[in-house]
This record gives C-alpha cells, sequence and structure tokens, in this order.
C-alpha cells in the first residue's frame, strides 16, 4: 500500500510538472514575464510560486530540510501581493524560476522516497504531496486562463474533443428528494473544504440533463436578455450597463456571425458547445430568463454522487474509479468543452451528463464551511474566503486535471469573474407529487 501511495504521489507531480512545462515552454521570455491582463499574474510568477510553495511544504515542513531561497518567500506569497501588482514585484527570471523549481523537485523526489507515508496528518496517505500536486495542477488551470487572455497567434495546440452530442437525450433529469451524503472523510487528497461527510436532504428537484449550450444562451441574447433588468441582480445588472457587456467574453459580432476567440484562434460560436466564460450575474438571468434557476450546491452534488438504487454517494457520477478519457473532458487533453451530450460513459445514474469536465458550472451557493469543517493545513486555503462574496463552482473545466476534480471537489470565485472557465446549468423544482424518496 505504501508503494502504491508513493507511486500515485509521483505521477501526480510529474504530471503536473509535465503541463507546467508545456504551459511555460510554448512561450518565448517576454511573454513569461509580461501580464497580459490585470486580472492575472505573469506566467514567470506562477512558475515561481510553484516552486516556493512545493519547497516551503514538502522540503522544509515534511523534509525538515534548511530553506533554498527564504529570501523569495514574501515575493511569492498570494495573499501579500494583488495579482496586478506583481510585476512590479522582483520575480526571477524565467531560466532562474525554472532552475529553481527543478532544483525543489530533484529534493522533493528524495524526500517522496525516503518518507513515511503515516504517522501524522500531512504525510498519512501521501497527503502533502498530493495537495502540492493539485496546487500545481490550479495552478496550471491559471496560466492556462492567462494563455486565453493573451493576445497573439496561438501557443497551444490539442486534438479536438469528441464530437457526439446530445441526440435524443431529455432536456432535463428529475433528482428524487431526500437525504444524502454530502462531502468527504474518506478521500485522502480531499482538502479542507471538501470535509467532514454529513448527512444533507434536498427536496425533488430538476436539472438539465447537459450544460446551457452557446445556442441557447443565444436565444437569450437575441431575445435582449442583456438590455432587460428584470433578469438580473442589481449588481450584475450595473456590471453590464457599466462596461457595456452583451455577450460573454471573448465574442464579438462581426458580419451578421458571433465570433469567439479561443486560444489566439478566431472561430463560429459553436452552438453545441457549452457556453463559456459567463460570470455568476449572467448565469443567474439565463436562468431566470428561461425560468428557471441555478441549483443549489447540495442539489449540484447529490445529483453529480448520489445513487438512488444504493443510496451511496459516489466519488463520480460513473462510479468510483478514476477518470479515463472515456469519462469526461479533463486535463487540457483537448482546449474547449466537448458537445453537450458528450461522454455517455461519465454520465451518472440518473443519466445527467457533463457533470464533471467541460466547464466549471455555477451554482446559487455562497462559500461556506461544511458542518464540523477544520482549516487545514492553513486558513488561507479556503477559510479567509467564507462568506457571501464568493459563489461555488462545482464539477472541473476541460482544464482542470483529474488529481484536482472529483465530484465533492469545491471552487469558488467572485460572481463578476468572466475569464474563468465557467459554465452552467439550470434547474427547477419539482412539483409536490415529484420525486419523492
Amino acid at each position: 500500500m505504501t508503494e502504491d501511495l508513493r507511486s500515485r504521489a509521483l505521477d501526480a507531480l510529474t504530471t503536473a510538472r509535465a503541463r507546467t512545462a508545456i504551459l511555460t515552454g510554448c512561450v518565448d521570455d517576454h511573454e513569461l514575464t509580461a501580464q497580459h491582463s490585470p486580472l492575472m499574474s505573469p506566467l514567470v510568477w506562477d512558475l515561481a510560486h510553484i516552486g516556493n510553495q512545493e519547497e516551503q511544504w514538502l522540503l522544509r515542513t515534511v523534509g525538515g530540510r534548511t530553506a533554498l531561497r527564504p529570501e523569495i518567500d514574501s515575493v511569492y506569497d498570494a495573499f501579500a501581493h494583488p495579482r496586478a501588482d506583481r510585476p512590479s514585484l522582483p520575480l526571477l527570471a524565467p531560466a532562474e524560476a525554472r532552475g529553481y523549481a527543478s532544483d525543489v523537485r530533484g529534493r522533493v523526489l528524495d524526500i517522496l522516497n525516503a518518507t513515511p507515508l503515516e504517522g501524522g496528518p500531512l504525510t498519512d496517505s501521501a497527503f502533502a504531496f498530493g495537495m502540492i500536486a493539485q496546487h500545481e495542477q490550479q495552478h496550471d488551470e491559471t496560466m492556462l486562463i492567462t494563455h486565453q487572455l493573451r493576445k497573439g497567434p496561438a501557443a497551444l495546440t490539442a486534438p479536438e474533443p469528441p464530437r457526439a452530442g446530445a441526440g435524443e437525450l431529455p432536456a432535463e433529469v428529475l433528482v428524487p428528494g431526500g437525504p444524502f451524503t454530502m462531502g468527504t472523510s474518506a478521500e485522502p487528497w480531499a482538502l479542507d473544504n471538501e470535509r467532514p461527510a454529513h448527512q444533507r436532504a434536498v427536496p425533488a428537484f430538476h436539472l438539465d440533463t447537459v450544460p446551457v449550450t452557446c445556442g441557447a444562451y443565444l436565444s437569450f441574447m437575441a431575445d435582449g436578455g442583456y438590455r432587460e433588468p428584470r433578469w438580473w441582480a442589481a449588481e450584475g445588472f450595473e456590471q453590464v450597463r457599466r462596461n457595456g457587456i452583451d455577450a460573454p467574453l471573448f465574442w464579438r459580432r462581426e458580419s451578421g456571425q458571433w465570433l469567439r476567440r479561443r486560444f489566439g484562434v478566431t472561430e463560429p460560436v459553436p452552438l453545441d458547445e457549452p457556453v463559456l466564460h459567463v460570470s455568476w450575474y449572467e448565469a443567474d438571468a439565463y436562468a431566470r430568463w428561461a425560468g428557471r434557476r441555478l441549483p443549489t450546491e447540495a442539489e449540484w452534488e447529490k445529483a453529480a454522487r448520489h445513487d438512488p438504487v444504493s443510496g451511496r454517494s459516489r466519488r463520480f457520477p460513473w462510479g468510483d474509479e478514476d477518470p479515463t478519457p472515456a469519462h469526461a473532458n479533463l486535463g487540457q487533453r483537448h482546449l474547449r468543452p466537448a458537445p453537450a451530450g458528450a461522454y455517455p460513459q461519465g454520465g451518472s445514474p440518473l443519466g445527467i451528463r457533463q457533470l464533471i469536465g467541460d466547464v466549471w458550472e455555477w451554482t446559487s451557493s455562497d462559500f461556506g464551511p461544511y458542518p464540523g469543517f477544520a482549516a487545514f493545513p492553513y486558513r488561507e486555503y479556503s477559510e479567509v474566503f467564507f462568506g457571501s462574496s464568493y459563489k461555488v463552482l462545482r464539477g472541473g473545466s476541460f482544464g482542470v486535471d483529474q488529481v484536482a476534480c472529483r465530484g465533492t471537489f469545491r471552487n469558488w470565485d467572485l460572481p463578476v469573474r468572466r475569464q474563468i472557465f465557467s459554465g452552467f446549468r439550470t434547474a427547477r423544482d419539482a412539483g409536490p407529487d415529484e420525486g419523492i424518496g
């Protein structure tokens, strides 16, 4: 078992570093040090930050080694410096950042080989190594967002996702009411905000079988959705009005056709793909326009994990086995969502598709702790974000690696955010005689 854990940790760390190398190796040093948007850090900051977090947690804390570069800790402290300010910091140059991250990794692999994977909360089940692999993959997704924001020709390439679509799928699925197990106390690499497992009950509800598509969203736009304040939360409509927003981010209308820019390529908006780069306010407005609503976080997780036959909660919609390319669009394998209805092998017991991968899905819920929450291993991962300022997203996008994506994984962001790989699906209450059980 211990060697299996070591192998899993090694694979997760190696996979993350290979992806980091792709994201930072496909552009020149000028692109690495430039700030492509005030919403994001320079790519070279993310690169050295990845190495610094690995040094602090695995080299120093787990391994008990002497600090390599303690003088840069404050430079790469994400809470000390807003993203917009990071270009003015004394950042490591690209070659030095690569060398530093590589040096740390070499020493960390020695520690992984020598550390007993038991006897403490950081080492049990190789948790700290899994935490750092997830951290790197989360920054890889952040860097992928930066690539989407950068101007200029395409720097990344990937094959197209499977094109099989929704076909004859029903528009919505009835999810029965009743209790289910939300969160986890058993997933070894689950982060603090996913814990502990607890019972939650939700009334019966209907949920879209697939995420809302670009074609469906265009109907909202064509009906004047961005001009009608009755569909919008007041703050959302003010943002739309103040910034002249009339479409998802990266869309533009040209010669009577809607186009989008995607990683340096301009293309017609694909009507059958899940809509991408919409804020919570846009998702909420669409849902109201459609006579529906966004699902709560608990509803989303019940739909994604609960097996109504066995009564247990699964790790993923399809079962407990890790994702494969047949289950979900993850890990930057493709640079776009697959058409709505793809990945039938990844469906839930009720037949709901694409709950994992493709697009992060906004929910109606604020980000908060579960009953019995305990911050671990540091407050700044989750606890400082709890409250009404942040909305929960679930499910993961095509830019999320499987190590940082599971049925219990929770993401959160400000409701104005549009640069993230966010989409949504809608829900509605069931009737009084529907879905009892």
